[in-house]
């Protein structure tokens, strides 16, 4: 135990270096811990009496950083506005569906014109499908964009494209797996993770009254216990109906986030976000072997750049199509480029349904990439709006005018 305790103290120790270290360079820290996941953990060398691989504490470490996205998804949900997702309804089930259909063709064109079986290919559209919901929401939180215009559109589309995801995992899970193979056996799961969804929204819109009254407790620290608690177990509960824990975290922020106490409860969880979060991008890091990537480096290369193309074009489309300007419009498009643990779950199925090995590498290396350079864009998003303005001419240059005063 006390060897364990050492080396999980001995990991944060590392995840706030590599954070200071991004924070010198002015950059996010979602790539620097992934990289330092990977350069660490089972697959790095020994030094001497100094073990980097983890081995002991990296089911620890891997539970803290689930820890970390129920606390990231959980502060996106309190930022949510119900009121106003519910106003933007349309424009959100739109960009949704473009955003979706958009690249699981793509996956689906680039699965059979590298000529992988059907199964394998239709994994491959799922994974080139869902984007990163704990990333995404790091980035909006990072780059203090969870007030702008495009943020509401974007909290909506990643909750279409996480619902897309569960109608995704029940129909494959039938197909693959041999469970609900029959058809109203994956229509019974769909609708238990629609209905659950549902419910929430109900909560958020009808039982503020009775929530403020539950939750107003004097005693910052009664009241942090009954919060805390509360998510940890709606999100165990979601786990069990099948609905992604991290999407129960969300969904219990947005019950919350109508009530008096919203702001209160932003306040205390953010330490705790932002500390569990870092670990969560350092162990989904250590899940990686770096010597693996090389037989899908291509593969995954071409996967990258059809997805940054056809993000953009999705992102444009949803975008415009809600009345926002191409420069939010631009700014959709990448923010919701990064793939993550969803991806990389899709994969897992295929990976247990005896599906090809290939398969593991191919999704490490096109997740690390995006996970990346995902970030970094979404960034550099005002540079890119100005280039891509130069080209379409979306607007023009504002004339200086003389100062007559």
């Amino acid at each position: 135990m006390d060897h364990m305790i050492f080396e999980v103290g001995t990991a944060m120790l590392l995840v706030a270096i590599a954070s200071l270290l991004a924070g010198k360079l002015k950059f996010s820290i979602i790539p620097f811990l992934i990289i330092l996941g990977m350069v660490v953990g089972p697959h790095a060398p020994k030094l001497g009496i100094l073990d980097f691989t983890f081995i002991h504490s990296q089911e620890v470490i891997s539970f803290l950083g689930r820890i970390g996205v129920l606390f990231l998804l959980f502060y996106i949900g309190l930022e949510f506005s119900v009121s106003k997702l519910v106003k933007s309804g349309r424009n959100i089930v739109f960009g949704g569906t473009v955003y979706v259909a958009l690249n699981f063709v793509i996956g689906l064109a680039y699965g059979f014109l590298t000529d992988f079986p059907l199964y394998e290919t239709l994994i491959i559209a799922g994974m080139l499908s869902v984007s990163s919901t704990a990333i995404v929401a790091k980035v909006l939180v990072d780059l203090r964009r969870t007030g702008n215009a495009e943020t509401e559109l974007i909290l909506g589309m990643i909750l279409f494209d996480d619902l897309f995801l569960a109608v995704f995992l029940s129909i494959m899970s039938g197909l693959l797996l041999g469970g609900a193979t029959s058809v109203g056996g994956v229509l019974m799961s769909v609708g238990i993770s629609i209905g659950y969804m549902l419910l929430f929204f109900i909560i958020a819109r009808k039982g503020a009254p009775l929530l403020n009254k539950l939750l107003n407790i004097s005693s910052n620290e009664i009241f942090i216990i009954v919060v805390f608690a509360s998510l940890f177990f709606i999100a165990g509960f979601s786990e069990k109906l099948h609905v992604a824990e991290a999407i129960g975290a969300l969904l219990f922020g947005l019950a919350l986030s109508e009530t008096e106490h919203s702001k209160r409860i932003e306040h205390l969880v953010v330490p705790f976000r932002d500390f569990f979060g870092a670990i969560f991008f350092f162990s989904f890091g250590l899940g990686i072997d770096p010597l693996t990537l090389g037989d899908a480096a291509w593969l995954a290369i071409g996967a990258v750049l059809l997805t940054i193309a056809a993000n953009m074009v999705a992102g444009m489309i949803a975008g415009r199509k809600a009345g926002l300007s191409h420069k939010a419009s631009t700014n959709i498009g990448l923010t919701v480029m990064a793939r993550g643990e969803f991806t990389i779950i899709v994969a897992n199925l295929g990976l247990s349904a005896g599906l090809m090995p290939l398969l593991k590498p191919f999704s490490a290396l096109y997740v690390l990439i995006l996970a990346i350079v995902g970030p970094l864009l979404a960034k550099e998003s005002k540079p890119i709006y100005n280039g891509l303005n130069k080209l379409f001419r979306w607007r023009k240059p504002q004339e200086k005018v003389k100062n007559l005063g």
